[in-house]
């Protein structure tokens, strides 16, 4: 594997050398070209590309292709200002379409599947990754793309699906409602979940795989580096093998930059080997997990990461405190009574920031005594005392409160710069 990712790594160096301005600029403004990196070690001194380098040379300034090569562009929905473009060859298809396969046949799907495809279609690159991967693999492929909840029920049941693929907030949404229709997803065929595009905790797994019936795999991919495909978890679900021949993962210091050791946690780095349209030097994708090296009861030698349950970008610091979303959730589904839906609403009261979680309760719990409230309440409150350090504003609400997602989660609600 080494020498082929050395291979690949001088190759895709030469090629954004030749190609890319930006690139080029930055190796010679630190006396570099690519024939200076004589090991995979040497990655280390090469600059890291970031989102914002994206965003300032939208939209075609890190092409490494010209236009007339490039068959396919996809776009990130972007919160603020322009999208990032990313583009991609015939060849560069190829390859998202290989990884794709080994991902899908890595949770056990195969062509004998019926894949239910909710992932959304257009310029986000996981409804047409997971096609054109389940259909490569043989399997049959139900292009659904997200929305229409009712309607995915339906599909789900009459068309036998065996497997899904959507994000894991949408996936309980589609619990949710077909329990409200009567049906019951533990009795259908379905038994593969493939979930991806935002963190999600173990404690959300357990709560998916007891309540529809399957196995919940973790993917994991960006639209910087090629869309869902980069790694996923295999059977014994204990970390995410990375695609180490095609995309060259580090972990380094969020802080400095540093490289950190194998099994340190940090910021996850990746570097494309094989990308042509768009090659991806060190781009820090802002994912905090830590490389396990140690050999996988599955077989296969791929090196994993940890599944990543939060950003080096997402923390929220409440007087002082960092706080993560992912703390929040993993408090949450240990304490009886709530439901997995919950949202972090920040405000700022006299100049001092204020955090209040409102955490969805079941039916049972919110038509009960007003006892039995207040002791649900409190129980949160402690469970999230103990796990931030923090004193946090819990508001109970009735189910169905919080806005349903069909795409990633909003899990923060921040109103300090408001009015």
């Amino acid at each position: 594997m080494r020498p082929l990712q050395l291979e690949r790594l001088r190759g895709v160096l030469q090629r954004a050398f030749d190609r890319v301005e930006l690139f080029r600029a930055r190796l010679k403004e630190r006396g570099l070209t690519p024939a200076d990196i004589g090991g995979l070690e040497d990655i280390a001194k090469l600059p890291f590309t970031t989102k914002a380098d994206l965003r300032d040379t939208y939209p075609f300034g890190l092409f490494a292709s010209p236009i007339e090569e490039v068959v396919r562009l996809h776009a990130s929905s972007g919160t603020t200002g322009k999208p990032i473009v990313v583009a991609y060859t015939r060849e560069d298809l190829d390859v998202w379409t290989n990884v794709m396969v080994r991902s899908l046949a890595s949770c056990g799907i195969t062509h004998g599947d019926i894949v239910q495809n909710a992932y959304g279609y257009g310029l986000f690159t996981g409804g047409l990754g997971a096609h054109y991967g389940a259909e490569a693999l043989g399997a049959t492929v139900i292009p659904i793309s997200g929305g229409n909840t009712e309607r995915q029920i339906m599909v789900m049941k009459d068309f036998k699906v065996t497997a899904i693929c959507c994000t894991p907030s949408y996936f309980i949404h589609l619990l949710e409602r077909a329990g409200e229709l009567g049906i019951d997803v533990r009795k259908l065929p379905l038994r593969t979940g493939v979930f991806g595009a935002e963190p999600w905790t173990e404690s959300m797994r357990r709560h998916i795989e007891s309540a529809g019936g399957i196995r919940a795999f973790d993917i994991y991919g960006l639209s910087e580096i090629t869309g869902p495909g980069v790694a996923i978890e295999c059977c014994t679900q204990d970390g995410l093998h990375v695609f180490e021949d095609h995309f060259y993962p580090e972990i380094v210091d969020p802080e400095s930059g540093e490289p950190l050791p194998e099994g340190c946690e940090g910021e996850l780095v990746v570097t494309t080997l094989s990308k042509r349209a768009m090659p991806m030097i060190r781009y820090r994708t802002r994912d905090i997990t830590a490389l396990i090296s140690k050999p996988c009861p599955c077989g296969r030698t791929l090196r994993r990461i940890r599944r990543i349950g939060r950003r080096s970008d997402d923390m929220i610091i409440i007087r002082g405190i960092n706080v993560f979303p992912s703390q929040i959730e993993s408090a949450l589904m240990s304490v009886e009574g709530t439901l997995p839906h919950y949202q972090i609403v920040l405000t700022r009261e006299k100049g001092l920031d204020q955090m209040e979680v409102l955490v969805e309760v079941t039916p049972e719990v919110f038509s009960d005594q007003i006892g039995a409230l207040e002791t649900l309440h409190d129980k949160i409150v402690y469970e999230l005392d103990q796990t931030l350090g923090l004193r946090v504003a819990i508001r109970l609400v009735r189910p169905q409160t919080i806005q349903r997602s069909e795409g990633k989660a909003l899990r923060v609600s921040d109103r300090r710069n408001l009015g």
